[in-house]
């Protein structure tokens, strides 16, 4: 039995506090199919996400389930599906893949034919086997539905919430989802909650709940719903509803609730509809009928897979994903291939030599003047190039760590809050991401290191340079990877990245010299500057090195306070982007 006990949720603060639910008290058995209606705006999927536990605002009240008291020991991850109004797959992937995916991040030691059978069973029970090859991408609105719930049954849960599914769909595809829905209820004893807007198929549930305001107008069997409200069809209940403030439908159903259901269904009808105060002072008598069957034997729930796993699991699909993803492969590519090509340019047919001066006696004066000026000018030119190249490669490499990691939380941040609210670990989702982030970094940088050094003849150690390389286009993956788990969008994410980005050539003082009070405050946040410093400190056994401190007009950082910068910019990255992957964003 689901037992809600005066559930009540605020939101806002001080005096813009207000209920978005209001003593909400209703209990479902096992086994039962309701539906949540009543006008937009009335709190039908703050419900769910309340009896989910992803609501945002404080809450009142006591959830029960099979006598627990979720207010001391909430679900576990395997008890409760979540179907959301959004998408919960990747496009991507295979309606087979995604169910296996699902059942390999919920369930333990899923694998081999086991897995194989498991994905079967499931795609059987919501009618998809014969979709089992074809990508989300290409699914209608009704088949991407049915996956979604295909996905929540991997962890057999006891109580499925269904937000809105038949939303939007034909009268083909919602009679699909709802006759679904009714067999889902009817097995293993579960209790599905449906939000809905259409009233199309009220006699297919076994109870209607009726929200207006966040309170409850009444709950009772869809049969009675237009007696109870004196409407002709059930079609005109929401202009019924405005025809009295919900307050008053409150509290006249509380006070009528007993008599009307006694009189409709006898005397043990308050036994699944009364409200949760009005306790039975006798055990209740054997239920009867498919609605109040008692649940089967307890099934062992299944034992959700440890931190490593999920890692491996996660970090399989972001590779398959990528695969399958012909526009970011070109256009990886092409910032691969392309960037180096863009530094190389200026010196591609190698790095001007030095000149030495002449130091003769029998130079006049007005030769060695001029040898003079003449060492000035091309060392400025050198000294600049030399700065330039360094600068390029650093810059470039930043925009490439931006565009690593700008959208990768961002941009499937809904299915990863579906995910970690069926157990996903956020520590082994934040390790996959490392993983395949790493390996775009080492292609990209080591590629501008090694190209740039063999075309233009790039002198210093070349090891050390291409490990400031790999470590600001780590460092600037990292920063965006953070500001990709704190945004709500894509969209923001990358604006703000982009930002990011535009701050690094000016604030790193490598073409103008900063006032020293900006310097000092600017430098430590700005990864452009450290790497561009340690690369340039490669060159001090070069002639190089002496000519381009001759044209820069900011301090060179020690070498080792550059990789110590550039390393804490990646770990603090990742750790805000875990925290980021902490904050519950469901709700």
């Amino acid at each position: 039995m689901l037992d809600l006990r005066d559930i009540t949720l605020f939101v806002g603060q001080g005096e813009n506090v207000r209920p978005l639910l209001s003593d909400v008290s209703v209990r479902f058995p096992r086994g039962h199919f309701c539906a949540i209606i009543g006008p937009s705006g009335c709190g039908k999927s703050t419900l769910l996400k309340t009896i989910a536990g992803i609501a945002h605002g404080e809450e009142e009240g006591e959830i029960h389930w099979d006598g627990r008291n979720l207010m001391d020991e909430d679900f576990s991850p395997a008890e409760i599906g979540y179907v959301p109004q959004f998408s919960i797959a990747h496009n991507e992937l295979t309606v087979g893949e995604c169910v296996s995916y699902s059942l390999k991040l919920r369930v333990r030691g899923m694998g081999g034919d086991l897995l194989d059978e498991a994905v079967a069973r499931i795609l059987d029970q919501v009618n998809m086997t014969e979709f089992s090859d074809r990508l989300v991408q290409v699914l209608s609105g009704g088949q991407k539905r049915r996956l979604a719930l295909a996905m929540e049954l991997a962890s057999k849960p006891a109580i499925l919430l269904a937000d809105e599914v038949t939303s939007g769909l034909d009268p083909q595809s919602e009679d699909e989802i709802v006759k679904l829905l009714h067999g889902l209820s009817r097995s293993e004893g579960r209790v599905v909650l449906s939000v809905t807007h259409s009233l199309r198929h009220l006699s297919s549930y076994d109870s209607v709940l009726v929200l207006t305001q966040g309170a409850v107008a009444y709950h009772g069997p869809p049969e009675f719903l237009s007696h109870y409200f004196r409407c002709e069809n059930p079609q005109d209940l929401y202009s019924q509803l405005g025809q009295r403030e919900p307050r008053d439908w409150s509290q006249s159903w509380k006070k009528h609730r007993a008599a009307f259901l006694e009189t409709m269904l006898g005397p043990d009808s308050e036994l699944l509809f009364q409200d949760s105060q009005d306790e039975p002072t006798a055990d209740p008598p054997e239920e009867t009928g498919e609605t109040l069957s008692p649940p089967p034997e307890a099934s062992h729930a299944p034992v959700p897979p440890d931190a490593f796993s999920q890692f491996v699991t996660l970090t399989k699909r972001r590779f398959r994903i990528f695969s399958r993803n012909t526009a970011q492969i070109i256009l990886q590519l092409g910032l691969i291939l392309g960037f180096p090509f863009l530094v190389a340019i200026f010196a591609w047919n190698g790095l001007p030599a030095v000149q030495d001066l002449s130091m003769g006696l029998g130079v006049n004066m007005l030769q060695q003047l001029q040898e003079n000026m003449q060492f000035l000018v091309q060392g400025s030119k050198i000294g600049s190039l030399v700065s330039g190249i360094v600068m390029f490669q650093v810059i470039l490499l930043t925009l490439m760590g931006a565009n690593n990691s700008g959208r990768e939380i961002a941009g499937e941040r809904l299915i990863f809050e579906k995910e970690k609210l069926s157990g996903l670990n956020p520590a082994s989702y934040i390790a996959s991401k490392v993983v395949f982030l790493t390996v775009l970094v080492l292609a990209q940088s080591l590629w501008m290191g090694l190209f740039v050094h063999l075309v233009c003849g790039f002198p210093g150690d070349l090891p050390t340079q291409l490990l400031f390389l790999i470590l600001v286009n780590g460092a600037m993956t990292s920063v965006c990877l953070a500001i990709s788990s704190l945004m709500n969008s894509s969209e923001q994410a990358s604006l703000v990245s982009i930002y990011l980005v535009g701050f690094q050539l000016p604030l790193s003082g490598a073409v103008l010299a900063l006032p020293d009070w900006v310097g000092s405050v600017t430098r430590p946040f700005i990864a452009a500057y450290w790497s561009w410093s340690g690369v340039l400190q490669t060159l001090q056994a070069e002639r190089y090195y002496d000519i381009v401190k001759t044209v820069i007009q900011t301090a060179l950082a020690p070498v080792s306070l550059c990789l110590w910068v550039l390393c804490s910019h990646i770990v603090i990255g990742l750790f805000v982007a875990w925290l980021g992957c902490q904050r519950q964003r469901l709700g």
